[in-house]
Formats: C-alpha cells, sequence, structure tokens
C-alpha cells in the first residue's frame, strides 16, 4: 500500500482575484518504495528517444507537458484518444493537432506497466519526460520534477480550445490566460522562454507577414511594425503565403536545437516569431524582465522556478482520478 506524503497546502491567486485552496500531495522520488525504478525507466526511454531524434523531440515533450498542464492542470488529459461516437479529446483541437512525443509517453507506460502495474501515472510520466528531454543537451537535470499526480478522466477538446494560449495573443490575454492557472507576469514571461526550441508552422504568424493594408484605393502587403525587418523578409521567403500550414521554421533561427537563454535575445531585436513573443515587450512589467534573462545562467535558474510552479497546476492526488493502465485510455 502506497502512503500518501503529507499535505502541502498551495495557495492559488486567480486573475479575477479569487482564492483557490489546494491540497498537493506532490514530492520529489515520490516512487521509491512503490516503484525504485520508475524515474530511471523514464529517463533511459527519453535519453535513448532524444538520441535518435535530438534536433525535434526535447521541444515536442516540454510542449506537451505545458499544453496538459493548461487544460485541466496537470493530469495527462491531453493522451487520452477520441471515441467513436463520443465527444472529441483535447489532442483532436487545433491547438494540439501539431504536437508531438505521445509514442515516448506510451513506451514508457508500457514499461512502467510491466514493472510494477498500476503504479505509475501518465501525468507524471509526462513531468519527467519533458524534464528528462530538455537535460540531454546538460547531461544533468535542469530541475527536479516533483511526484504524485494522478490522471484524469475527462479530455475536451473544448476547453483545449479556451484555455491553451494562442500565438496571437495580445498580452492583456495572456496574462489573463496564466493567471487563471495561478501563474504570474514573472512565470508568463520565463514560461515563454519555452521558445527558444522547436519550430513554428507558417500559418500560425503569417498575419505579421502577409497583412494588407489599403492606400489611395491600392492593396499592398504590410509587416508588422515591430518585427525585425530583415527577419521579416527571411520569413516571407520561407512561407511564400499567407495560407501555408505545412512549412515550418525554428522559434530560434540561431541556436534552433539549444535550450538557451537566446529567445530573450531574439526578442529585443524584434525577432520573436509569434505576436505573443512580440506582446512582451508592450509590458512594462514583463519588458523589465528580459535583459536579465538574456544571461543563460540566470534563465536557467527561473526557468527552474517557473516550471515547477506550473507542474503543480491543477494536480489530482490522493484519491482523485485514477492510475491509468494505458495513457490514451481511460479506465473501464
Amino acid at each position: 500500500m502506497m502512503r500518501a506524503a503529507p499535505t502541502l497546502l498551495l495557495l492559488v491567486v486567480l486573475a479575477g482575484g479569487g482564492v483557490v485552496l489546494e491540497a498537493a500531495l506532490l514530492k520529489a522520488h515520490f516512487y521509491r518504495h512503490s516503484c525504485p525504478a520508475a524515474e530511471a525507466v523514464v529517463r533511459d526511454i527519453v535519453q535513448a528517444s532524444v538520441a535518435a531524434n535530438p534536433a525535434a523531440l526535447p521541444a515536442r515533450l516540454l510542449r506537451l507537458f505545458f499544453h496538459d498542464c493548461f487544460v485541466r492542470g496537470c493530469d495527462a488529459s491531453l493522451l487520452i484518444d477520441s471515441t467513436e461516437g463520443g465527444s472529441t479529446a483535447e489532442k483532436d483541437t487545433a491547438p494540439n493537432r501539431s504536437l508531438g512525443g505521445f509514442e515516448v509517453v506510451d513506451t514508457a507506460k508500457a514499461v512502467l506497466e510491466a514493472v510494477c502495474p498500476g503504479i505509475v501515472s501518465c501525468a507524471d510520466i509526462v513531468a519527467l519526460a519533458a524534464r528528462d528531454a530538455v537535460s540531454v543537451q546538460f547531461g544533468r537535470d535542469l530541475w527536479d520534477v516533483q511526484l504524485g499526480r494522478r490522471d484524469g478522466v475527462v479530455s475536451r477538446a473544448s476547453e483545449a480550445l479556451s484555455d491553451i494560449p494562442s500565438p496571437s495573443d495580445n498580452f492583456t490575454t495572456l496574462e489573463a490566460n496564466f493567471g487563471s492557472k495561478g501563474l504570474d507576469v514573472k512565470d508568463l514571461v520565463i514560461l515563454s522562454g519555452a521558445h527558444t526550441i522547436g519550430v513554428g508552422h507558417c500559418n500560425l504568424f503569417s498575419s505579421r507577414l502577409f497583412s494588407s493594408t489599403t492606400t489611395n484605393g491600392a492593396v499592398a502587403p504590410a509587416t508588422d511594425p515591430t518585427l525585425n525587418a530583415a527577419y521579416a523578409a527571411q520569413l516571407r521567403a520561407a512561407c511564400g503565403s499567407p495560407s501555408n500550414n505545412a512549412t515550418t521554421v525554428p522559434m530560434d533561427p540561431e541556436s534552433p536545437a539549444r535550450f538557451d537563454s537566446h529567445y530573450y535575445v531574439n526578442l529585443k531585436l524584434g525577432r520573436g516569431l509569434f505576436q505573443s513573443d512580440a506582446a512582451l515587450l508592450t509590458d512594462r512589467r514583463a519588458a523589465g524582465l528580459i535583459h536579465a534573462l538574456t544571461k543563460e545562467g540566470h534563465f536557467l535558474k527561473e526557468f527552474k522556478n517557473a516550471v515547477r510552479k506550473m507542474g503543480r497546476v491543477g494536480v489530482l492526488t490522493g484519491d482523485q482520478g485514477e492510475i491509468r493502465r494505458n495513457c490514451r485510455v481511460v479506465n473501464s
């Protein structure tokens, strides 16, 4: 019988001024006695997978964690498949259709079910996989992962559409979205630094490149004036047209596969890819944080704290939820 960790009470202040009292039973090495191999199994599988796809997989697994936590909290509801005749699940809606890394989680879960069935949650595997994938380039863990999450049993596409931040959001919308998860402006700026790895689809930022203006009856293409002109020209050449939803470009053109602080250097140069990136410069509080974050050591330290805080959003613990046997299917 697994013993629960002592209760840690967290006060989460929401954007609207409300306060939620949440009991979180997360702790380091939660599976030390119930499944001692849990963290090593996930790490070994993730490291082998990253070795086979070092350019893409760290960003995919980190993004998987973000998108899961922003809908119903970090409960692996994102992993649930849609059912025939049932409601559409989170993974099958627009913000999530380009996600990857599901197969890595599936592999880790299958091994853990063979080693210690019914013990390790899919939600904890997602949290560990994100950390382990990003950490490969450093040869050490970038942050410690508190464990003990349980898996949710509900997954709705409509909630993903409303809760996941959009690449076109302005600062007011972003602040409200993060605030509703108990995350503040500092967390918003630091977690946005995850855009230092991965790619963006052209259609998600094409309005910054191909919008039109009318002058004396003539229509001419217009570029977002906050976007560096040379960078905009490079993006326009790569994408070709505003309707291109197949081509991707690196979110950080200088070091696209390296988790570093160059995202913030890009912001200062007008090279933030999405409108939501550029939006950070429109708020005095957010903009004031950016210069210090260009220093890699400072960014990595702050990211460690922010991603751990995000990993506690809306967690299910104790007797809540379940431990799914298959991450794609709710237990019958």
